[in-house]
């Protein structure tokens, strides 16, 4: 996906905030700060099959992932995306194949055969063999066997998935150029079906406290990184408002301000301009300062339905503030070592299923709020069953 333009010393603190979908070099390590895991405590999975629930049925979509050699951080990714049943509809339909760049479709292909394997195929478990491979020969790291951060690599596949099946437009423009600057909202060079569903944006109000100047600035996002302000209990809202309460910049954060020419204190304030359809979360857990490193084991409460983000989006752009949770990806362990495993509403079943690799096993909705949760994917409307594409 097209990154926005550099942004300038004045928001960079604060942009730190947010997660976008960005293109790393090939060479670049997956592992990038956040979760610093050496090795995973889950193994490589010689017999699969043996470890489903033999009493369970076998639904669509419930289906379990084999473990390559500390791959859970991978698997939890792909069932969290495996529940979300637009993005499954535009792979099993074979929407995807007119939109496939021919230099890129390594990548979106495997992950059609995945997704497709997980919704159509009568095992209980199957293989992502064939997306670690076509992903691995872009990201070398993914194919050794460590574990990896899994808000970095729901990333790299959302990239990766983008830059195949992008579509591009003529210029960029403006919409609606009556509205107020602030609530304007950029219309992107480049869409796809990642962008369509999983592509926000954050409008910022940068304010010269002296001569009260105020200017925007406008940032896409895929992911929100959010702060966590208690070190024991707190809600997913009072992470919200961390994250979009007012930051002043003072001392070596002052910026240029145009009309004052001098650098002065500013007030920076986000806010919402374009809800995504898809709004994930990713709840800082990981804290390094210098050589200190821990994690947070912060029991976060979140809530199943009706997610309110009214506070947080432009009043103009108030049209989906309420959203469901669809998907959870935990962490257990700490960060010299741990496992990652994935929570999943069905839209078939609209039970909620617990994946640890191969194991699945079916929850109540009162086991979907854990101290463990590290990703959490919200849907803005309800899901209908995927429709796979029609027989001829």
């Amino acid at each position: 996906m097209t990154s926005v333009s550099t942004m300038s010393c004045i928001v960079q603190r604060v942009l730190d905030k947010v997660t976008q979908l960005w293109t790393p070099s090939p060479n670049t390590p997956v592992l990038d700060g956040e979760c610093i895991c050496a090795e995973c405590t889950d193994h490589y999975d010689p017999f699969p099959a043996n470890e489903a629930d033999e009493n369970q049925p076998h639904f669509q979509g419930v289906t379990g992932l084999r473990n390559l050699g500390n791959t859970c951080y991978m698997n939890a990714i792909l069932q969290c995306l495996c529940s979300i049943s637009p993005l499954v509809e535009y792979f099993l339909s074979g929407k995807y194949i007119t939109a496939l760049q021919k230099d890129c479709s390594k990548v979106a292909t495997a992950f059609a055969y995945v997704m497709t394997d997980m919704w159509l195929g009568d095992s209980d478990c199957v293989s992502p063999e064939i997306l670690r491979s076509a992903l691995g020969s872009l990201y070398p790291a993914l194919t050794k066997k460590t574990q990896q951060d899994a808000q970095e690599f729901l990333i790299y596949v959302l990239n990766e998935l983008h830059e195949a099946l992008k579509k591009y437009h003529r210029r960029r423009l403006y919409e609606k150029k009556s509205l107020p600057r602030c609530c304007r909202k950029m219309i992107a060079s480049e869409s796809s079906i990642i962008t369509r569903l999983f592509e926000g944006q954050l409008n910022y109000s940068i304010v010269c406290l002296k001569c009260e100047n105020c200017t925007y600035k406008n940032e896409v996002f895929t992911v929100l990184s959010l702060p966590i302000p208690s070190r024991y209990e707190c809600s997913l809202q009072d992470c919200l408002q961390c994250f979009f309460q007012q930051d002043t910049l003072t001392w070596n954060n002052q910026i240029l301000c145009s009309l004052c020419e001098t650098k002065q204190e500013t007030a920076v304030r986000a806010s919402i301009s374009k809800a995504p359809k898809i709004i994930v979360f990713h709840l800082k857990r990981f804290d390094v300062l210098g050589t200190m490193k821990r994690k947070l084991r912060t029991d976060i409460h979140y809530p199943l339905t009706n997610l309110d983000l009214t506070p947080y989006i432009c009043p103009i752009f108030r049209k989906h503030p309420k959203y469901n949770l669809c998907a959870v990806v935990n962490h257990f362990g700490d960060l010299d070592g741990g496992h990652y495993t994935a929570f999943c509403k069905n839209s078939v079943t609209q039970a909620w299923y617990s994946f640890d690799d191969t194991r699945v096993s079916e929850i109540p909705d009162t086991s979907v709020q854990t101290a463990t949760a590290y990703l959490l994917f919200y849907s803005c409307q309800p899901f209908s069953i995927p429709i796979q594409k029609c027989k001829s």
